[in-house]
């Protein structure tokens, strides 16, 4: 029996769990028994955004319920494949759920792919699975701070990667609103190593400013409620909230020195994510979709020292954020859709990283 969590594509804070008979196994095909995956912001977007970027195409739901995919650890519990044997774990795209049946392809010693046909049409990065004995990402101390920050910590490698390609548009400044989340303070720490000519200012709730502040990636922290306050030159704003309100403001207040806006996710759901809020001063926002930026950047640079430039920006990073952030564990996917509602509602408390043993 496996059990799936799912939500209501068209009310994604309406939740259930469906119970499953498992059906046998197909030829060449594997079954995951996942052992543990994060809840963070970043699963939030995947369903705001989920109909607009196919986030609900990776593993199917019934009408309009769709399961909205995290990031995590998973066990090899059967397996038809002949190079892969019980026991071994992985690391990868999951479902919120008990289990995942997979059709691996591309099998190699660090890795494969779902070569299942409804995800061939999906983006690769997501389709492909790290196995934990021959990964040089894999550290079994930092687990959970993987499942937390590692997908987030590529997003933000991603942005400062094609900021810096484009001459950061001649901008002296970098601004990221929602600063307390985890990719906005993962590109302020890429930018602070690759590109120290910027300055770094953080937009957060007044809530949330001493977090922020504690966290030292950024030069200048600021609130909602400052925006005024903004230095006079030339800027790029990365908004990870998806606040029209928010990103009006910015605008108004930089105007013609605000030189490049990129969105990347939606953090302050429910707030007019795509949408305008009157005529908007300056470059229209741009929607930065990661996969598509990370084909391009392994392209420049090559499979091999794309690797080695995320794995060394990436141990930084972590080794920055150990202790900054508490572990909270719990255990059934009843505490899964609790987390995801609280994070839905804004209620996470950016100090805690919530994992999940389904």
């Amino acid at each position: 029996m496996s059990r799936t969590g799912q939500v209501k594509r068209s009310a994604i804070g309406e939740g259930r769990i469906v119970d499953e008979t498992q059906p046998p196994l197909g030829d060449g095909e594997v079954r995951l028994r996942i052992e543990s995956f994060s809840v963070t912001a970043n699963n939030v977007t995947y369903a705001v955004v989920g109909d607009a970027f196919g986030y609900w195409n990776f593993f199917p739901g019934e009408g309009d319920w769709g399961v909205v995919p995290m990031w995590g650890h998973a066990v090899v519990e059967q397996s038809r494949h002949q190079d892969i044997v019980v026991g071994e774990r992985v690391y990868g795209y999951l479902p919120m759920a008990t289990h995942l049946d997979v059709l691996p392809g591309g099998v190699t010693a660090g890795g494969f792919s779902d070569a299942a046909a409804h995800r061939l049409p999906m983006s690769p990065i997501y389709n492909q699975y790290s196995r934990l004995a021959a990964d040089p990402e894999h550290d079994p101390a930092r687990e959970a701070e993987r499942m937390i920050f590692g997908p987030l910590f590529k997003t933000g490698f991603l942005i400062e990667s094609m900021m810096r390609r484009e001459g950061w548009f001649g901008a002296q400044q970098l601004i990221c609103t929602s600063a307390s989340s985890k990719t906005a303070m993962a590109l302020a720490s890429v930018a602070r190593d690759t590109s120290p000519q910027l300055r770094r200012i953080g937009l957060t709730s007044a809530g949330n400013a001493d977090f922020v502040r504690g966290g030292g990636f950024y030069h200048e922290v600021l609130s909602y409620d400052q925006i005024a306050e903004l230095p006079q030159v030339a800027s790029v704003l990365v908004d990870f909230a998806g606040n029209a309100a928010l990103i009006h403001a910015v605008h108004t207040a930089l105007d013609a020195q605000l030189r490049y806006s990129c969105t990347v996710g939606a953090t302050h759901v429910g707030a007019g994510f795509g949408q305008q809020n009157g005529a908007l001063p300056g470059p229209a926002p741009v929607l930065f979709f990661a996969p598509d930026h990370a084909v391009a950047a392994i392209k420049e640079l090559g499979p091999k020292a794309f690797g080695e430039a995320v794995a060394a920006s990436w141990q930084r990073f972590v080794g920055e954020t150990a202790g900054t952030v508490r572990i909270d564990r719990r255990s059934g996917l009843e505490a899964a859709q609790a987390a995801f509602a609280s994070t839905l509602a804004g209620q996470a408390d950016p100090a805690v990283g919530t994992i999940i043993e389904p």
